[in-house]
């Protein structure tokens, strides 16, 4: 499933993706994976959810493809097709948003995610809710963007009891 999911974002990416305008994107692109890693660091002995190596050799390789191509993709497909008024924004945002809960949806069929700690497909559902709006905040403000990322992971931190160092 990840290696299929990786090919398609490519494609997408490449066929319906503003490659010309890539400047404008690369930031948002680099957020995502960056905010990625970091839930990889923080929550390395008590991860919320994993992704589950089935023909790949490794979790690590499974996370990095999401991480450096997936990711990536989604950003730059998601901004640049972004439309201009209000009612085809939010239904941009729902499209993407079902496609990705879509997705996970059917990985946890097939057992390619699984979830931990209270983790669980609704909260997936809420996340996603957050982080299209954020992708589309980071891209006309990042800083705002990252002052809220702080306090949304600190409260996904509290709510879910993660202790990511010893003190």
């Amino acid at each position: 499933m990840h290696i299929t999911i990786t090919i398609w974002a490519l494609f997408a990416a490449l066929r319906w993706g503003d490659w010309e305008h890539l400047y404008e994107y690369h930031t948002t692109m680099l957020y995502m994976s960056t905010m990625n890693l970091l839930y990889f660091f923080l929550t390395f002995q008590y991860p919320l959810w994993e992704v589950q190596a089935h023909l790949i050799p490794s979790y690590t390789i499974v996370s990095l493809l999401y991480t450096f191509i997936v990711f990536p993709c989604t950003v730059i497909l998601f901004l640049s097709n972004y439309p201009t008024t209000s009612i085809k924004k939010w239904i941009h945002i729902g499209k993407w948003i079902a496609i990705y809960i879509g997705i996970e949806w059917i990985g946890g069929l097939f057992g390619h995610i699984i979830y931990h700690h209270g983790w669980n497909l609704s909260w997936s559902l809420i996340f996603l809710c957050i982080m299209f709006p954020m992708l589309r905040l980071h891209h006309r403000r990042p800083y705002t963007a990252y002052l809220i990322s702080i306090f949304i992971i600190i409260s996904l931190m509290m709510i879910f009891n993660v202790q990511s160092f010893d003190i």
